[in-house]
């Protein structure tokens, strides 16, 4: 059996498609032109950002190049922020003296730029991690200089330049432990604050995910609420100190009704509980009146409610009152207390429904139990300040007070 031969199509060229050869990468160039354009300008910023917008330079390949000029008036080498080769201008952000009124032209320019160019807001954020993971290899003088224009940054709403670019990238052992990031955030909290108030600040440390941890940025040797308090009070920021205070009670405050909540709970032994929470007290520096309100909170929170059955919930919670009202005595030892206890049973009563009409048994009972004195109560009837619900309550104590005035007369 002969074997046939297969037909060819004679005479046909077979085109082979051209691969897409991309050009060699020459950010040395892009940054001669660059630096070229300061010069020719002299420096001048709104001049520069003109030329810049009329040139045909490759800035979607060049982002971080042209950062990296912009700070530090030329290229640096890879992985540092030193000087690489190549030309150089005078009118840079590391160039210029570290104040506020010299850097905040280079914010306003670098904001130009990226509303005609946001593309490179990526590459603004690249050199600012860069430069702040490498803090070390720059001058005291420089990193001032940075956090001022950081500050700025922030003041001006500079869009590219996001909370978490800026405090993540520091949380380096190596630079926290040579307190080199304290010292940059130091600056940045007096300079931005000239123009901010604190909950700005606060807004920005929450955006940034590092407002519960402000102590992580302080040396190991140093990270203490007194460390935190003595450093930032030497440094003027009085308001920041007082805040983190708060922050701190609060945490201590949270854990204080957490134990509390437990004990209660599993119905510890009430003298046990009574030195437990005083001990807390004492080591945390609470405020008594915090104290106060938290302690009625953690007694209410443990009452079985049993949902429409007013008679139930009110036995409930006056049964509760009476086991405990022993660890309300513990702390409410003033009238002032007396007072902000009072305040606490009012406001809960005005916002829980279900406690509406329990208010004067409330207060009976805690008056019984030793809690509540006679003048505090009479004080609270006549001058109290809470104004939630106090006509409907005052109109609702006002059998048990005529009852206390006429006890008093009698005696």
């Amino acid at each position: 059996m002969s074997s046939k031969e297969r037909p060819t199509l004679g005479g046909t060229r077979i085109k082979t498609r051209k691969r897409n050869i991309a050009a060699p990468l020459d950010p040395a160039s892009f940054a001669d032109a660059v630096v070229q354009i300061y010069l020719d300008n002299a420096g001048d910023l709104e001049l520069v950002a003109k030329s810049i917008e009329a040139s045909d330079l490759d800035f979607s390949r060049y982002g971080d190049t042209f950062f990296e000029v912009a700070f530090t008036g030329g290229r640096t080498q890879p992985g540092t922020t030193k000087p690489d080769e190549g030309e150089r201008h005078p009118y840079s952000i590391i160039e210029c003296e570290p104040k506020r009124e010299l850097i905040l032209p280079s914010v306003i320019y670098i904001q130009k730029i990226l509303r005609r160019r946001p593309f490179l807001i990526k590459n603004l954020e690249n050199v600012m991690r860069r430069f702040l993971q490498s803090l070390e290899l720059f001058e005291e003088n420089e990193r001032k200089k940075l956090a001022i224009f950081t500050a700025l940054a922030f003041s001006q709403k500079l869009s590219g330049l996001p909370p978490e670019t800026v405090f993540q990238p520091m949380l380096k052992d190596n630079l926290v432990s040579k307190g080199l990031v304290l010292s940059f955030l130091t600056d940045f909290f007096k300079e931005y604050l000239i123009d901010n108030t604190l909950d700005d600040l606060i807004a920005i440390l929450k955006r940034g995910k590092v407002e519960e941890n402000l102590l992580d940025f302080f040396p190991i040797n140093k990270r203490s609420a007194e460390a935190f308090s003595e450093h930032f009070t030497k440094e003027g920021l009085v308001a920041l100190v007082e805040y983190n205070e708060k922050k701190v009670s609060e945490v201590k405050l949270r854990e204080m009704k957490s134990t509390l909540t437990t004990q209660i709970a599993e119905a510890a032994d009430i003298a046990e509980v009574i030195e437990s929470a005083k001990q807390q007290v004492k080591d945390a520096k609470l405020l008594d009146t915090e104290v106060v309100r938290m302690l009625w909170d953690v007694i209410m929170d443990a009452v079985q409610w049993s949902g429409k059955n007013q008679q139930q919930n009110a036995n409930s919670a006056l049964r509760q009152v009476k086991t405990w009202a022993g660890l309300l005595n513990a702390f409410c030892t003033s009238g002032k207390l007396q007072l902000e206890l009072m305040y606490q049973v009012q406001t809960q009563c005005y916002e829980d429904t279900k406690l509406m009409k329990l208010f004067p048994e409330l207060v009976r009972s805690l008056y019984d139990k030793d809690v509540l004195d006679e003048d505090t109560i009479h004080h609270w009837f006549r001058r109290g300040s809470n104004t939630k619900g106090r006509q409907t309550f005052v109109k609702a104590l006002e059998p048990f007070v005529k009852w206390l005035e006429e006890a008093e007369e009698e005696d």
